[in-house]
Formats: structure tokens, C-alpha cells, sequence
């Protein structure tokens, strides 16, 4: 298409490698190519300092490849402290660097405004939105009219028969990731999809409550603990009909009294994995106020109760980096969580919450229809709103029943059906607020776009489904591309979703003020104890620690799983009988 017959003649997106779209007049533009380290017309020709370093930077796709094979070089490189710091340092660097700061674009305009920057009411935008004026919703490519959202949930979205993780994730990771993504990703819908109403960071207030408020009905005011109840010889949340918290529950969950509980969160009860999740950290951080007030007799209850929360917070941050962050990435290299490794250079400790990341995190596919728990199958249906089956198997049992059921795979066809409607408006949101099209946002995080539908989806099924849905590949929707872009060799998704989530995942976690040189000290954790108590934690001692009796199993991958062959994998997804029925 010729941009000139249009008004904005921004809307084909000429500039490229960053370059900045802008018109002049009716009839002309130009592309603001200042510190891309490009130069020309449409920013295309690379300085030379920056073909050295394209020369000299593996592909993503090498890259990851290097990172989940040659495990033997792994195992002498993660043995080599200096050297596995290094690698680390330079990962977060890397990492880190492709989410801009401070923010450039709000939800409102596709232009640099000050309020992009100051009202923290917003989401952030990595891409600026479509400008309004465009021939499509996507710019210049793809139909006039987007399609009907019910035509995708029929064809790409509804479960017809559930498709497991081909790596062999347990259903304990889709929870701990609910839980912990709930902590800083929390739309204002009231407002609308593009406004929030959270602290853009890592702050535990999906367990300590939303404001001071919440937090003073969760707390006891003795020695820094939160109010507990005795329920068969275990410790758990009270009753929210003797606190009286908001809550939120699904408009199809029916409300219970002596099955709501009064968690950090009002969203929380609505599934037993994430009642489980609070649970276990109300009972770490007592637990932690109790070795501290060994330590410290002189402390009153506030002091406790603080510091206990930043010990807590400091757990947190070690188990989603080495842990979470390492099953997702599937690498033989040993993730760490060692703030100290940035002192040295410039770091900006400050964060925003990316639409793009909201967008992104919705991994309702991972959710399996049915569940067993102590011997007993259970649909679904039957836990939404029902956290009290954690009370009725004890932590232990359920724990371990998650440890070993297998998760989802987050592809076509495979949302549950609570998950449909979720899906659904994250598409609408995304038509609402003007994302830019899934090539576009490649681009933005240095992969090359897909030129067809059959390399985006490895399925020419799927392919052919996509190209009459979209007509141009550069007309795909973000979370449609996300969703049906074939996965990586040897990770839970696809290159996009790793390439696009892993900068959000380290800036977030390495700008909390507790990662900088002023809070990263024993002094912030009450002395050498706190401090072990946080450089030492593990997703096991999380459990372990705060169950009577033997621990169970505590894992992100199924117990003895082998993965397949990565040919067999591919070879499945491409010709596999339930893959090609799309």
C-alpha cells in the first residue's frame, strides 16, 4: 500500500530499528533515527560501530540454543564462580536494557507526553498505539475489520481436548505464577483496561493487603505475625466473615461464608492453588518473625512485622529468580539472584508495568480441566471458588498432588473454559487500547518478523486458518501471534514470549529498591540471620519449613519426567492428529 494516500503517513510504520515516525505536514515525513545507532532515510542503515557489534551478537535463537544444550559446559561454567557471575552480570545488562527508562507513551497517544512519565496510573506502553486515523487497525496491513471475537474463541481458543506441557511442567508453576504476577499486575477496570491500581513492582502486597488499611485486618499486633486459625492441626487464614476484607470473585462462583477466607488479595480465593500460595507465605513470614525475635528481644511488633515483610519480599525475589525464572528459561546455566553483580555499573532502580507484560502473562491454557487431590477427582468448575479443598487434604497432600499433575501447553485450542471469556477480553483490550501489530513488537525486541503464516505457527492448518482470519501476517494481533507462534525447541513457549517477557522478568526484579546498594545489606534483614534467611530460600524450604510432618513433593517439573526427543516434539506439533484438527 502506497502511505501517501493516507493522512498519517505513520501508519505503514516506515522507520525502522527504533526510528521515531514523524510527519511533517500532510504530504510528508520523517524518521528520527537519533541513538539507534542507525542513519538514512528510514533509520535501515546500521553505523559502523553497529555492524560490528551485529556481526559479533549471536542470534536470540543461537543463544538459546547454546543456553539448553551442551549440558556438560554448563556444569564446569556454573563451577566457576568468576565466571558464572560474569555471565549473569551481563545477562541482566542485556536484559534490562531493551525496557526503556523512564517511559516514552501512555495508553492515550502515540507520542512521547509527560504524563507517560508521571501519572503512574497507567500502564506503560513499549510500542506507542496505532495512530486512530489509520486505514486498519493494525496500521496500513491486514483486513479493515478485525475478526469477530467469538469466530476466535471457536477456532483458536476453546479446549476440545486438553494438550500437555511438552516439557513436563507440574501444575504448581501456572499458580505460583498467578500468585506472584498478582502482586504488580492489577488493572483498574473501572477506569478501563489501560489504568492500574498497584505500586508497579514487586511489593507482597498480594500477601500483606493493598494498603494499610487491609494489612492492619491481616495483622494480629503481637510480635510482628499475622492472625492465624487452628483447622486440623494446621495453620491458615481466617474466616473473612471475622475480618470482613473486600473480596472479588468470579460472577459464576457462588460466595460461601465459611469458605472465603481473608487473604492479601481480594482475587485469591477464587482458586485453591492461590489460597494454598498465601497461605504458605503468611506462615513463612510468622515463622520468620518468630527466628527474628530470637534475635532481636528488644524489637517491638512493628519493627517485626517490617522486617519480616522485607525478608519475605527478599524470598521472593530468590525463588522467582533462581527458580521460577530457570524452569521457564530451561537453561543449564544456574540463574542467580546476586544484586551485588550491578554495584559496579549504572542501574536505574525504578520500574513500570508494560501493558505489553499484563498482555502477555495470560497463561490460562496452562490449566488443566480436571485435578486429584488425596485420591479424589476433581473437575475445574469444582475448585473455582472453592479454596477450602486445600483445608480439607492438608498442604502436604495438596502441595504434593500439584507437584505431580501435569500443566497445559500454552498454544491454540487449549483454554479451559473459564479461561475463554478472560482471553477474549484481553483481545478486546488490546483492539481498545490500539496494540501495534505482533510483527511490530518483534522488531521492537530485535527478532526478525515472521513472513508468513506458516513460519509463525510451524502448521499449515493453522496457518491457513490465520491467513483468512488476518489476510496479512503483519495484520496478526499481539496475544493471537502469542498464541500461535509454535514453541521454542526446549522451553514452555515461544521464542516471542521468552524474548518479550524475560526484560520485563529481570528489570522488575533487579530495580526493586531491595536488589540497590542502600537496601541490598544485613542491616535491612536484621543482621546476618535475616540475611541468610533471604540469600538461602528455596521453593522447598518455602513448604518444608511451614508443614508439620514429611515434606512432599515440591517441584515445578513432574516427578521422573522425560522429555521427548526435540524432533518427535516438532514433528507432534506439526503432524500430531489433535494439532492439525484446528
Amino acid at each position: 500500500m502506497d502511505c501517501h494516500a493516507y493522512r498519517d503517513l505513520c501508519c505503514s510504520y516506515p522507520c525502522q530499528h527504533g526510528g521515531v515516525c514523524l510527519t511533517e505536514g500532510f504530504d510528508n515525513y520523517v524518521c528520527d533515527c537519533t541513538g539507534t545507532e542507525f542513519y538514512g532515510r528510514h533509520c535501515e542503515a546500521p553505523t559502523l560501530s553497529r555492524r560490528i557489534k551485529l556481526w559479533l551478537k549471536p542470534r536470540p535463537s543461537t543463544m538459546h540454543n547454546l543456553l539448553t544444550n551442551y549440558e556438560w559446559l554448563w556444569s564446569i561454567v556454573n563451577n566457576i564462580p568468576f565466571l558464572k557471575n560474569f555471565i549473569m552480570k551481563n545477562i541482566i545488562l542485556m536484559r534490562a536494557g531493551m525496557v526503556d527508562s523512564p517511559p516514552q507513551y501512555d495508553n492515550e497517544h502515540n507520542y512521547i507526553t509527560l504524563d507517560a512519565n508521571f501519572n503512574h496510573s497507567f500502564y506503560t506502553r513499549t510500542l506507542p498505539p496505532v495512530p486512530a486515523d489509520c486505514p486498519t487497525p493494525l496500521g496500513v496491513a491486514g483486513r479493515k475489520d478485525l475478526p469477530d471475537l467469538d469466530i476466535l474463541a471457536k477456532n483458536l481458543l476453546f479446549r476440545e481436548k486438553f494438550k500437555p506441557d511438552q516439557r513436563g511442567t507440574s501444575v504448581l508453576f501456572p499458580f505460583m505464577a498467578q500468585h506472584f504476577t498478582h502482586m504488580f499486575i492489577k488493572t483498574d477496570m473501572k477506569r478501563g483496561p489501560q489504568f492500574q491500581w498497584g505500586g508497579h513492582g514487586l511489593d507482597v502486597s498480594h500477601i500483606y493487603g493493598k494498603d494499610k488499611h487491609d494489612e492492619d485486618l491481616l495483622r494480629s499486633f503481637r510480635d510482628g505475625k499475622f492472625k492465624l486459625q487452628t483447622i486440623n492441626n494446621e495453620e491458615w487464614p481466617l474466616h473473612n466473615k471475622d475480618v470482613n476484607m473486600k473480596l472479588n470473585f468470579f460472577d459464576f462462583v457462588p460466595v460461601m461464608e465459611n469458605n472465603s477466607f481473608a487473604l492479601g488479595h481480594a482475587f485469591f480465593n477464587n482458586f485453591p492453588g492461590l489460597f494454598m500460595f498465601s497461605t504458605i507465605w503468611m506462615r513463612e513470614h510468622n515463622r520468620v518473625c518468630d527466628i527474628m525475635k530470637k534475635e532481636h528481644p528488644e524489637w517491638d511488633d512493628e519493627r517485626l512485622y517490617q522486617t519480616g515483610k522485607l525478608i519475605v519480599l527478599g524470598e521472593t525475589m530468590k525463588i522467582v529468580t533462581e527458580e521460577y525464572i530457570q524452569h521457564l528459561s530451561n537453561y543449564h546455566y544456574q540463574i542467580l539472584y546476586k544484586p551485588e553483580l550491578l554495584f559496579d555499573v549504572p542501574f536505574q532502580y525504578q520500574n513500570r508495568i508494560a501493558l505489553e507484560f499484563n498482555h502477555l502473562y495470560h497463561w490460562h491454557p496452562l490449566i488443566p480441566d480436571d485435578f486429584i487431590f488425596g485420591g479424589t477427582n476433581y473437575t475445574l468448575k469444582q475448585l473455582l471458588g472453592n479454596p477450602g479443598i486445600v483445608i480439607k487434604h492438608g498442604m502436604a497432600s495438596f502441595v504434593g498432588s500439584l507437584s505431580k499433575q501435569i500443566a497445559g501447553s500454552f498454544t491454540v485450542k487449549n483454554h479451559p473454559h473459564f479461561g475463554v471469556k478472560v482471553a477474549k477480553d484481553v483481545i478486546k483490550h488490546g483492539r481498545e487500547l490500539r496494540l501495534q501489530s505482533y510483527n511490530n513488537y518483534r522488531k521492537r525486541f530485535n527478532l526478525q518478523p515472521f513472513q508468513s503464516f506458516e513460519q509463525l505457527t510451524g502448521n499449515k492448518k493453522l496457518a491457513k486458518e490465520l491467513e483468512t482470519l488476518y489476510g496479512d501476517i503483519n495484520g496478526v494481533e499481539f496475544y493471537v501471534g502469542l498464541l500461535s507462534e509454535k514453541l521454542r525447541p526446549k522451553a514452555m513457549f515461544s521464542e516471542t514470549m521468552m524474548e518479550l517477557g524475560s526484560p520485563f522478568s529481570l528489570k522488575g526484579l533487579m530495580s526493586n529498591p531491595l536488589s540497590s546498594p542502600k537496601y541490598w545489606k544485613p542491616s535491612t534483614f536484621g543482621g546476618a540471620v535475616g540475611f541468610d534467611l533471604v540469600n538461602s530460600a528455596t521453593l522447598k524450604k518455602l513448604f518444608c519449613q511451614n508443614i508439620n510432618g514429611d515434606c512432599p513433593e515440591v517441584s515445578f517439573r513432574i516427578p521422573g519426567f522425560v522429555e521427548r526427543q526435540e524432533e518427535t516434539v516438532d514433528e507432534c506439533y506439526r503432524n500430531c492428529s489433535e494439532y492439525e484438527e484446528l
